[in-house]
């Protein structure tokens, strides 16, 4: 007789599922394109803000249906590529640094650069047992959103800070490259056993949050980004005094 307890294997089209996001992704970072060429940044940084949506998406939907592939991840280290590399690179380009000339193109370059560096670092040390509680260096969607949120921030600041905006970019621009390729920590938000809050704690944030993201957006992304830019080296400083006191401490 047949068992007819036997769990049925899953089914080819779901593995479709999760890749259908990340193609969902590497078109809005088409989209993104068209808009930055045709003077739309504003259009264009959100085109970013929405694929690194699909983004996270895509993998969580992987596990979820257990389908995760070793092709689905290839893919989406290519619309990583394109969505949080070349598009933010091109769009900040034209936004500011063509200013610069040819120091805009290499500082625009080299983000887009570090980014492939970035993802083809990560792919090989995704089979090794590296942490998980935190990446090393700065994620290229994080990199990509900062530079799209620097662009939806723009009206709120004073006109005095506009002689110096395109300065402050390609600085900005420059750092986020590095420390793309840095082995600066950064929290990944995977795994929060480390972090101990009661549910009603948890709640009270979440709610804060939200309420933040409602009254304005912009101010919440852009501030979010930088703090989470800032999160690696500071961390970072702080294990290298702890590890310094310890020394100390010994001798």
């Amino acid at each position: 007789m047949e068992d007819k307890t036997q769990k049925k294997p899953v089914s080819k089209s779901v593995y479709i599922l999760p890749n259908l996001f990340t193609v969902g992704s590497m078109f809005c970072a088409f989209w993104g394109l068209l808009m930055a060429h045709a003077g739309n940044f504003t259009g264009c940084a959100i085109a970013i803000l929405v694929s690194a949506l699909l983004d996270g998406m895509d993998g969580k939907i992987a596990r979820l249906t257990h389908s995760a592939s070793d092709f689905g991840v290839q893919l989406d280290s290519l619309a990583d590529a394109i969505a949080f590399g070349a598009t933010p690179a091109y769009m900040i380009f034209l936004w500011q640094l063509h200013s610069l000339g040819r120091l805009g193109m290499a500082v625009s370059f080299l983000f887009m650069a570090c980014g492939a560096l970035r993802l083809a670092r990560f792919n090989v040390m995704a089979g090794t047992s590296a942490s998980k509680k935190f990446f090393t260096g700065l994620p290229i969607p994080a990199a990509g959103c900062a530079l799209s949120c620097l662009v939806l921030f723009q009206n709120y600041l004073p006109p005095s800070i506009y002689p110096v905006l395109t300065w402050f970019t390609l600085v900005l621009t420059f750092a986020l490259g590095l420390l793309m390729v840095s082995r600066v920590p950064y929290f990944a938000f995977k795994d929060f056993s480390g972090i101990k809050l009661k549910t009603f704690s948890m709640m009270v944030i979440l709610v804060v949050v939200f309420a933040l993201i409602i009254v304005e957006p912009k101010v919440f992304g852009f501030s979010f980004f930088i703090a989470y830019l800032l999160s690696g080296p500071v961390y970072s400083l702080w294990l290298y005094s702890k590890k310094k006191t310890k020394g100390a401490e010994k001798k």
